[in-house]
């Protein structure tokens, strides 16, 4: 496993992990690598200082190891607490986002927050409708 430092075009930061540089490669031709801030595709590898590890042991040696579950940045926590209220007040409906969007708009089925995947045209025509939507940068298909 490889840790790179990424920036992404609007110069946010951050770190991902990957199998190894030929990983990284293939993800970044593929168009699957997204910033975790703002979720652009332009990403980079930034520049980066090798880590030395040193013989510790101990609790300090487990003290300086960062945890993976962690949030990195204060940027990431507060877009980890937007994730969980988002998605404890809205109803995944999958990929019938777009109908189901167009139900509610049309007072066909109950108003409420929902979340959903759509594609690109069924977002556009929803907005061309002018039924609200917006994009939340963690549901995609695509993984990092």
């Amino acid at each position: 496993m490889i840790r790179y430092s990424l920036r992404c075009a609007d110069d946010h930061q951050f770190e991902s992990w990957f199998g190894s540089s030929a990983d990284f490669d293939r993800l970044k031709a593929a168009g699957m690598l997204s910033c975790a801030v703002c979720g652009g595709t332009d990403v980079e590898k930034d520049l980066m200082a090798p880590q030395v590890k040193t013989k510790k042991s101990g609790e300090n040696a487990a003290a300086e190891t960062p945890s993976l579950s962690e949030p990195a940045s204060p940027a990431e926590q507060a877009l980890r607490e937007l994730r969980k209220k988002i998605e404890s007040v809205s109803d995944n409906v999958g990929k019938e986002f777009a109908a189901e969007a167009r139900r509610i708009h049309n007072g066909e089925a109950p108003a409420r927050s929902i979340i959903g995947e759509a594609k690109p045209s069924e977002a556009k025509a929803l907005v061309d409708d002018g039924i609200p939507v917006a994009p939340i940068p963690w549901y995609r298909s695509k993984a990092n």
